[in-house]
């Protein structure tokens, strides 16, 4: 199932002529007979075509259809034909998804809303109840992926004792996921019947998700190889197995920032580093945004207290099914559905709510 945007708050601009000119510079840049002699510049052009073109390309679509669309209302004003009638109702019905698709696209204008994301879950206090909510929780993040048929890798992940994990990254490819997902960062509230209490009680348990921009290496971030502490350790599976017997598994710890990222997705050490590092940087990248935006105490806050009264969502298994999502006021009574990663229209209102601001 798609995204289906509702309308834009006032004040979003499409910018589309900006855009074509910019889109027409690049193109003759590209045509020059010298345009590969230099490759990581060249890169970065087709890359913003690319972007350039995922505006122009469904504006001129669109334009096209609603051309059609006129010429078939004059057609049957000059002669009434109940088969073209009936083609003009389905196509009028197509174009308004096009052009709320349209929409929510121009909600989606920061600057690393196009690209791909970083997801890391960890529970909150709790033990094993909370160390299972976060594994339901990244369960729904890899469904709601596949849904849209993203590409999900799991970067890193620490099972718990008995069920759950401890912490785990994922990193979702596709377009706009992040601008999409960034909806998600916050503490995630879960109210249920424990499966792991014998008394059969109902406990409530906290998870945070953190979402980072997965950011290129032509995007410059101050990473000093001696501000690094790096930890070695065997990757394990599920059930505290292990994945090799070779310490494979990296841990990196900014020291100045505090920030760790970990990654056991390889068998090789070297491809882990590697990974760890790229990780790491889309870390400190957006700490250093959320610095110039004003919000690290937010987030910092929310960081460190998972727990009652700063939840973004509330997920109700008992005495009622309900998902209610405190910031928009978005209420589901279809619990499952949503676990199985149905959370666009989460994602919607969010958008709604909060435009291209939203972050």
């Amino acid at each position: 199932m798609a995204l289906r945007p509702v309308s834009p708050r006032s004040g979003v601009s499409f910018d589309l002529e900006t855009r074509r000119r910019r889109l027409q510079q690049l193109e003759e840049r590209q045509s020059d007979a010298a345009f590969w002699s230099r490759p990581e510049d060249a890169r970065k052009v087709v890359q913003e075509i690319k972007v350039l073109k995922g505006w122009t390309a469904p504006e001129e679509s669109l334009s096209r259809r609603l051309r059609d669309a006129r010429g078939m209302v004059e057609l049957l004003q000059a002669e009434p034909d109940a088969g073209l009638a009936a083609e003009l109702q389905g196509e009028v019905m197509a174009l308004g998804s096009a052009v709320e698709a349209f929409e929510l696209q121009a909600m989606l204008q920061g600057p690393d809303d196009g690209g791909d994301a970083i997801v890391t879950i960890h529970p909150g206090a709790g033990g094993t109840e909370s160390q299972d909510w976060a594994e339901m929780l990244l369960r729904m993040y890899v469904r709601w992926a596949e849904r849209h048929e993203f590409e999900v890798s799991i970067l890193d992940r620490v099972d718990g004792e008995e069920a759950g994990i401890k912490s785990a990254s994922i990193e979702i490819k596709g377009r706009y996921a992040y601008g999409f997902l960034k909806a998600e960062k916050g503490v995630h509230r879960l109210v249920r019947i424990s499966p792991f209490d014998s008394q059969a009680r109902r406990h409530t348990s906290f998870a945070s998700v953190f979402v980072y921009p997965d950011i290129d290496d032509t995007i410059e971030v101050d990473l000093r190889e001696e501000d690094i502490r790096m930890d070695v350790y065997r990757a394990s599976g599920a059930g505290g197995q292990h994945v090799n017997k070779t310490s494979s598994a990296v841990r990196l710890t900014h020291q100045p920032t505090g920030l760790v990222v970990a990654c056991q997705q390889e068998r090789s050490q070297g491809k882990n580093k590697a990974t760890a590092m790229k990780m790491l940087r889309a870390a400190i990248y957006q700490k250093k945004l959320e610095e110039q935006q004003a919000a690290k105490a937010v987030l910092e806050a929310t960081k460190t207290d998972n727990s009652w009264g700063n939840q973004i969502r509330s997920y109700v298994f008992q005495p009622y099914t309900m998902v209610n999502d405190h910031r928009t006021e978005l209420k589901v009574g279809d619990v499952q559905r949503v676990m199985d990663g149905d959370l666009d229209g989460f994602i919607e209102a969010f958008l709604k709510r909060f435009g291209g601001q939203a972050a």
